[in-house]
């Protein structure tokens, strides 16, 4: 029997579907059947999906295989021979997993992407875009001679400084396996074969992170707020150290709004030296 007639071979009336089968309306007749339920795998009692699918996992970008790849589990109920022939196809499908030296460059420095946005508090975004620019360089043959660790970090930073993140290059090579250098050095490759969009950083995305840290008052940081953009566009913070600048906005707004805070306490969040901090603070009153 068809199971796209529309017509009923017997008396020609109208063919209508009724579960997984298609009968006339007029006499009965079962014209065809299609046994695949096509619907739903399962309810869902969610008021904002009302058609669920299994569709399996969500594809990633800092996986080498973007997730695809499936692994065999361990099973504490297999013996003997069979147990020792899992672990055989285990062990194979593990290095098939990763047959070539670039894939196993990505698996490497991908680890340290993820474990490097979570030591830095980092979200989802920032680790996924971190992934793909280090495909982007590796792609563009900018690893030659440069080191795995030094482009991770270098990928994680640069994708902070293109959205906005507040994280200094001593920031995140305290949580990294490269040196600052390293960082650097990959850092000026990446953005300067590439293009990234980045700009000049504001002393502004600094404040909120460190009046947290130091317990200031909302008064404070409003202030300093003030203060960093005043800086900006006076151009005092032309060839500054922008976390320094943002230090020392904070340090003058505290002193303004008679808040506790010292040269010594702001200088250390924000990783400079208190020199550093004083000189801008001269800058700043003098103005």
């Amino acid at each position: 029997m068809s199971t796209t007639e529309t017509t009923c071979p017997e008396c020609s009336g109208t063919v209508t579907p009724d579960g997984t089968e298609r009968v006339c309306s007029a006499c009965g007749l079962v014209v065809g059947e299609d046994a695949l339920d096509r619907g739903p795998e399962w309810r869902s009692f969610a008021d904002d999906d009302t058609n669920p699918k299994r569709t399996g996992a969500p594809l990633t970008r800092s996986r080498h295989d973007k997730g695809l790849s499936t692994e065999i589990g361990r099973s504490t109920r297999l013996k003997g021979r069979k147990r020792r022939r899992v672990a055989r196809m285990r062990r194979q499908h593990n290095r098939a997993r990763i047959s070539t030296k670039r894939e196993r460059n990505q698996v490497y420095s991908f680890t340290e992407i993820r474990r490097l946005v979570s030591d830095l508090e980092l979200g989802e975004p920032v680790r996924e875009q971190a992934c793909a620019l280090f495909d982007s360089a590796q792609s563009a043959d900018l690893l030659q001679g440069r080191s795995l660790e030094g482009f991770a970090a270098a990928a994680v930073y640069a994708v902070c400084r293109t959205n906005g993140v507040s994280r200094t290059v001593e920031e995140v090579a305290d949580r990294a396996k490269a040196t600052a250098d390293e960082l650097r050095v990959a850092y000026d490759a990446v953005n300067r074969e590439l293009g990234l969009p980045t700009g000049p950083v504001h002393p502004r995305e600094y404040l909120a992170r460190y009046a947290s840290e130091l317990d200031l008052p909302r008064a404070v940081e409003t202030r300093a707020t003030e203060l960093a953009e005043r800086v900006h566009e006076e151009g005092i913070a032309v060839g500054r150290n922008p976390s320094g600048v943002a230090a020392a906005c904070l340090y003058t707004a505290g002193r303004e709004r008679d808040a506790r805070l010292s040269q010594a306490d702001a200088a250390a969040v924000a990783g400079v030296t208190p020199v550093t901090l004083r000189n801008t603070y001269t800058d700043l009153v003098e103005r």
